[in-house]
């Protein structure tokens, strides 16, 4: 059974700023509909729990001018409304509002506020929520390979138990690579055994020994 993360809200005349409460967030997929539909959905913790949340929102949005942000520890997305007004609250409908949906007062203005004040979102990386279809597999992504890639340096370095579970390469007996980037000294030494070499002076010594000639002559009686 999912369980739902803690959300937070404010707005502007032309926007609303919703942040969802969920650190190290896993698989974090959103979607955000012109008519208001907000769905969020990741997998967090120790035992991967699924946290999912889907919210009608009070009025339309435009979706093609909405943008996400996905930190470590929350998934912040700015909805631009469909027309500029200030809504009486999140959600539409008579309904209570939900437990888990707050007020974000860090950010959060009275309409009759002057000169109200943009959230400073200077050191996020957004992406446009319009034609996402979901944000599957921001939460962890490619930090596995990454973490394999950094210590190659070549194949010594390189721990090929890692490579084990990889798709497609189940088969292979990857322990018999392990050897394969620098040879040893051992090595080395095995080739020079292959051939033998003559100590200095050998060859020296053989070439000035005399020749003898060998003769017939009979000894004298």
């Amino acid at each position: 059974m999912s369980r739902h993360p803690e959300l937070k809200w404010a707005q502007r005349e032309d926007k609303v700023y919703i942040t969802v409460l969920l650190p190290d967030a896993k698989d974090a997929k959103v979607n955000l509909e012109a008519d208001g539909v907000f769905t969020f959905s990741a997998t967090a913790g120790g035992e991967n729990r699924l946290y999912e949340i889907k919210l009608d929102l009070f009025d339309k949005v435009n979706v093609e001018e909405s943008k996400i942000h996905v930190g470590t520890r929350s998934i912040f997305c700015i909805v631009e409304k469909a027309k500029k007004g200030w809504w009486s609250k999140l959600l539409r409908g008579s309904d209570k509002t939900p437990h888990y949906v707050k007020v974000d007062w860090d950010k959060w203005v009275d309409e009759d506020d002057d000169g109200t004040p943009e959230v400073n979102t200077d050191n996020m990386d957004f992406a446009n929520m319009g034609g996402m279809g979901g944000m599957g597999g921001m939460g962890g992504g490619m930090g596995g390979m990454e973490s394999l890639m950094g210590g190659m340096g070549g194949m010594g370095g390189m721990d090929f138990s890692k490579l084990a579970g990889m798709g497609g390469m189940e088969g292979m007996d990857f322990s018999k690579l392990g050897g394969m980037g620098d040879m040893g000294p051992d090595d080395a030494d095995d080739n020079d055994d292959q051939e033998e070499v003559a100590e200095p002076g050998e060859e020296a010594t053989k070439a000035e020994e005399p020749s003898v000639p060998k003769t017939d002559v009979a000894p004298s009686t």
